[in-house]
């Protein structure tokens, strides 16, 4: 998209107020539930077996982190992912640490084999994956590079201090989800949210004085950032 189309998914999140459900990372959970509310939508965190099933199914949008995985959330991140894909429901995979475990690896692999909407992670873990077909991958860094297959854009904004607080990938991954759940074209909808987190760090960064302040500021900004000011000062670059 466009800076004013990023502009414009922003509003319409806010007036929205999707229903993002997380399988998260348990580390960051309070971060990015208080970044999904920051930016306009309304999260909701449970991992029960017995409770995954509702949550999904009244959710727009499902958001799946491997950042903390044993046995028993694998199986409820199945079932999830099951109930998501039923009901047509877009999902995002962040398949954290992918690189450091054999049967994470595996675990991911299969997750992919069901197609998720949104696949992102830095690049040591994308480069396990290969060709994913149609999924709209997201390989993260300095500037974080989106492709689809067919077509592909680059965001740059952003501050390195997102790299010295834990959990800013993952809150960003709920932003995605929230996005997503306005926007049915996947491109459009990740680079806007991606230029939404950056831009909000950009400000936030403008404020503090390490990452223990910015990471304060920067909930602050997600929740103050106007549509106006996305249109503004985000930064997407599309190849041809």
């Amino acid at each position: 998209p466009t800076p004013q189309q990023a502009g414009d998914l922003l509003a319409r999140v806010r007036a929205r107020r999707p229903r993002v459900h997380c399988l998260m990372n348990t580390v960051v959970q309070k971060f990015v539930a208080d970044g999904i509310t920051a930016i306009g939508a309304i999260p909701s965190m449970t991992s029960s077996p017995d409770e995954i099933v509702g949550f999904v199914s009244k959710a727009d949008v499902l958001v799946v982190n491997l950042g903390t995985l044993d046995a028993d959330r694998r199986k409820v991140i199945e079932l999830a992912v099951e109930v998501a894909k039923e009901a047509g429901k877009p999902w995002v995979l962040d398949p954290v640490h992918s690189d450091y475990s054999p049967v994470r690896l595996e675990f991911a692999k299969t997750l992919i084999a069901r197609r998720p909407t949104v696949l992102r992670g830095n690049s040591a873990e994308m480069a396990l994956f290969g060709d994913i077909g149609e999924t709209l991958t997201i390989e993260t860094g300095a500037h974080d590079r989106l492709t689809d297959g067919a077509r592909t854009a680059t965001v740059r904004n952003g501050h390195r201090w997102m790299a010295d607080v834990t959990g800013t990938g993952c809150l960003s991954g709920g932003v995605i989800a929230a996005f997503l759940a306005v926007e049915p074209d996947a491109m459009a909808a990740a680079a806007a949210a991606l230029a939404a987190t950056g831009v909000a760090a950009e400000q936030a960064a403008e404020h503090a004085r390490g990452p223990g302040s910015f990471a304060v500021a920067f909930l602050d900004a997600l929740s103050s950032l106007t549509a106006e000011e996305l249109s503004l000062h985000g930064r997407i670059d599309h190849e041809i």
